[in-house]
């Protein structure tokens, strides 16, 4: 049921912003150099390495840590890269990675193929036979404000205690999030 639900929604939400999906390309065009896409490689379920789109918010020469890693992640910002992801516009791509099957739409939020220890810790509790999500139960308790054992700790409720109701839960605090931008990495 859960991946019937990820086709379905994942179609309707393409069809409903491909919009801005189109406006948002053309204003990365526009406004610098580089890629329109970004193409981050993620661990997926079963630790597999694929990747995961995302228009693109840094500039190109920017190191490929997390974000929250870096010293002044402003610096490396795009000329509209802090509006792409106050509004989480730069994960529009991902609708296409939900589609394909790489990702859910709720899962624990896959991580950068350098993050060993989010990997590992993932991978001991039995988090890996997850499917990514786009959001996930971490995403909306905290997202990059919890500690890796904490980020785990949150994707091991999510494994243990899933359901389709779960899965709308956070969809619709995800949702609440996005409108008050609140966890928001700029």
């Amino acid at each position: 049921m859960k991946r019937l639900f990820d086709i379905f929604l994942s179609v309707c939400l393409i069809l409903f912003f491909m919009w801005l999906i189109v406006l948002t390309t053309l204003a990365i065009r526009l406004t610098s150099k580089g890629s329109v896409i970004y193409w981050s490689s993620r661990i997926g379920k079963n630790n597999y390495l694929f990747q995961m789109p995302k228009f693109r918010t840094m500039q190109i020469d920017t190191p490929e840590i997390a974000t929250h890693l870096m010293y002044d992640p402003k610096l490396y910002l795009s000329p509209l890269g802090g509006f792409l992801r106050s509004y989480s516009l730069d994960e529009l791509p991902q609708l296409f990675s939900v589609l394909k099957g790489d990702m859910s739409f709720v899962g624990p939020r896959p991580a950068l193929h350098n993050q060993d220890d989010l990997v590992a810790l993932r991978t001991k509790k039995g988090i890996d036979k997850l499917i990514p999500g786009i959001t996930g139960w971490a995403q909306v308790n905290g997202r990059d404000d919890l500690t890796i054992p904490e980020k785990v700790g949150l994707d091991l409720e999510y494994l243990n205690y899933q359901s389709f109701w779960f899965d709308l839960k956070i969809l619709w605090m995800t949702f609440l999030k996005v409108i008050g931008q609140n966890n928001i990495s700029h």
